[in-house]
């Protein structure tokens, strides 16, 4: 599957393998079934921003869960039915458009003490190998590029169905999660509590709720 953003047209070209090694040309384990439904699901695919979350939660002051996203991204996602392992994405994201819903928060974290977006606006993934796990679930691993620091990390993209809803359009879902420790990537700003613990959690929780529209180009 291939997912575009309507802003770009071709982040990921579909005939160059991912990552820097050799092209990963095997099917699937023989112990880990594949559906033939999904070669019909190869392609490129483009996000419905209208209908999908690029987000994020953490645990503030040990107590409650502040969550947020990001309105501003170009995405590219190519999803191969018959060969997982030839499926890749790159996802990169202006960290200036974050949203939690409050203006001051917003501020802090796109300001110095966090994300730093005058000197780093940009957060990327891109995917270096997929593997089918069973069912509807994959395992995509990949190099997330924060404030210029890179790092593997290691995500859970499951599969939700296929439609074609009453406009004509095929539409695909999938949810992906992941939790990464902040300070690995230099957000390491932080107030400790006097009874212990500290007013932002380090582990964060990044979301991807993706609803996607089969690309006619």
């Amino acid at each position: 599957m291939g997912i575009f953003s309507r802003r770009q047209s071709a982040v990921i070209d579909p005939t160059t393998p991912a990552g820097t090694g050799a092209p990963d040309t095997a099917a699937a384990p023989p112990s880990v079934a594949l559906d033939p439904a999904f070669q019909a699901l190869t392609g490129l695919w483009a996000i419905d921003r209208a209908h999908s979350r690029i987000g994020f939660s953490v645990r503030h002051a040990m107590v409650t869960t502040v969550r947020g996203a990001f309105a501003d991204y170009d995405s590219a996602l190519y999803f191969d039915g018959a060969r997982p392992s030839e499926s890749r994405a790159e996802l990169v994201v202006r960290v200036a458009s974050v949203d939690t819903g409050v203006e001051q928060r917003d501020a802090h974290i796109i300001g110095p003490d966090f994300f730093d977006a005058r000197r780093y606006p940009d957060m990327t993934f891109r995917s270096t190998s997929t593997s089918h796990e069973g069912g509807g679930s994959f395992r995509m691993t990949g190099d997330l590029t924060i404030r210029d620091i890179t790092r593997p990390v290691h995500l859970q993209l499951d599969y939700l169905g296929s439609v074609l809803d009453p406009f004509g359009y095929e539409r695909a879902g999938f949810d992906g999660t992941t939790t990464i420790d902040r300070t690995e990537w230099g957000l390491a700003y932080n107030q400790r509590l006097k009874t212990g613990g500290a007013m932002v959690s380090e582990k964060i929780r990044l979301q991807f709720d993706i609803s996607a529209i089969r690309s006619v180009s």
